[in-house]
């Protein structure tokens, strides 16, 4: 009889390489009701597993009312509110969709969406334009300044972008990420230089399809100005990657985490689309001057998908720079942060590989026996939004996934192999 451990390791393998063959390409931004022809009226999607309004927390609450009145479905935020309360609005994981977003990551027909295609299987994967720190959507802002911005990249920069990409046929990320891991990015928490190379290659293809001087300014002083620019890249970078990897019949690889700010969810290739969900974390880390932890919300938002595919906290040791909002006492710690992730994973990549480490390659495949079996939950780098609506990010730090979604998909795995 064959070994139901060969058969595991057999298709976790399977699982890999099409994680590692992945070829991503940013290649256009488009109206989400392009690529959404599907969706309902009044759907909102959010970050992580499944969720209600009753079961929402401040700044997801806070941006559903300020996505509400962007979209025209409500006129003030308290109307919003209301009308939320009565269910007038539908609520659905971006995961369910083909997209991806950060913190409460409202995802609604009237955004624009930069779309990455994975050019070895052929799947397209989506995500919102990154807004900036401070008082953003993502963090639970929602007042006219939010609202005014959200406008201009749906109506100024967004076509701008898609109109560049179209022009220059794509941009390859695999390559530039790479370059980014080599200059102190983990691409999650840290994404300046992957930001810059972006730009570096967006901005001659953006000044040759712009017809107004002044938007072309600010399109490039916005994203010049903007760190994290790169993190809604590779977001949708990650789901590419990884969406070819669901469903393969006995594979014990993950194929997504998230987080809502009340749930932690994962999805198992081996067992489909089926959410396994534990009550989230609280984030570990540094605040900004005038909040503390009291002041935060737990965990949340779809980013990461980043970490399954072996970045952020699994490509710690390649950002030493990360390890001051974790409290760690020197930089050399954040390669400790590595080689633990390298314990739950069943291979690493070839291509992202970490200089300060002899050029060892980022763990990548987390295995969800290997997490139960070692007790390491994965590390996952990450902001910290105030748990109330309205208020923004207050700090950034680390949070480790919650062992009981591990623990509930391992049972469900084992009854899919026959295994009581």
């Amino acid at each position: 009889m064959h070994d139901i451990g060969q058969t595991i390791d057999a298709a976790n393998a399977e699982a890999l390489r099409r994680i590692l063959s992945a070829d991503p390409w940013l290649v256009d931004v488009v109206p989400a009701r392009e690529v959404l022809r599907d969706l309902p009226d009044r759907t909102i999607l959010h970050a992580g597993p499944p969720i209600t309004w009753e079961r929402m927390c401040g700044p997801m609450r806070g941006a559903v009312t300020g996505i509400a009145v962007f979209e025209g479905w409500a006129s003030d935020l308290e109307d919003a509110e209301t009308q939320a309360e009565k269910g007038a609005f539908r609520f659905e994981p971006n995961h369910d969709h083909g997209c991806v977003g950060p913190m409460t990551g409202m995802t609604t027909i009237g955004q624009m969406l930069m779309v990455v295609e994975n050019r070895t299987f052929g799947n397209r994967a989506y995500c919102a334009i990154n807004e900036g720190l401070g008082k953003v959507m993502r963090f639970g802002g929602n007042d006219a300044e939010v609202l005014d911005r959200i406008r201009w990249l749906t109506t100024g920069l967004g076509p701008l972008m898609g109109a560049a990409l179209r022009e220059l046929g794509g941009i390859q990320l695999k390559s530039l990420a790479a370059r980014g891991l080599t200059m102190g990015d983990e691409m999650h928490q840290r994404n300046v230089a992957c930001s810059s190379l972006l730009l570096r290659q967006l901005a001659p293809a953006l000044a040759r399809v712009a017809t107004d001087k002044a938007e072309l300014a600010r399109a490039l002083t916005f994203i010049g100005a903007n760190d994290q620019f790169f993190l809604n890249v590779a977001m949708p970078m990650g789901k590419a990657m990884t969406d070819p990897a669901k469903s393969i019949e006995g594979s014990s690889v993950v194929t997504a985490m998230c987080r809502n700010g009340t749930d932690f969810g994962i999805r198992v290739s081996g067992t489909g689309d089926q959410w396994f969900t534990a009550p989230v974390e609280m984030p570990q880390g540094m605040y900004f001057p005038g909040f503390t932890e009291a002041d935060a919300n737990p965990d949340m938002g779809d980013s990461a998908i980043v970490e399954t595919i072996g970045l952020g906290g699994f490509s710690m040791g390649a950002a030493p720079a990360v390890v001051g909002f974790i409290g760690a006492g020197n930089a050399s710690e954040a390669a400790v942060f590595t080689r633990t992730m390298r314990e739950i994973t069943v291979g690493e990549s070839q291509e992202w590989t970490i200089p300060a480490m002899d050029y060892k390659g980022a763990p990548t495949g987390i295995d969800i026996r290997l997490v139960v079996e070692t007790g390491i939950m994965p590390t996952i780098n990450t902001g910290v939004a105030h748990k109330k609506p309205g208020v923004g990010q207050v700090g950034a730090g680390v949070v480790k996934a919650p062992r009981g979604c591990f623990e509930k998909a391992l049972v469900a795995f084992a009854g899919k192999m026959g295994v009581k």
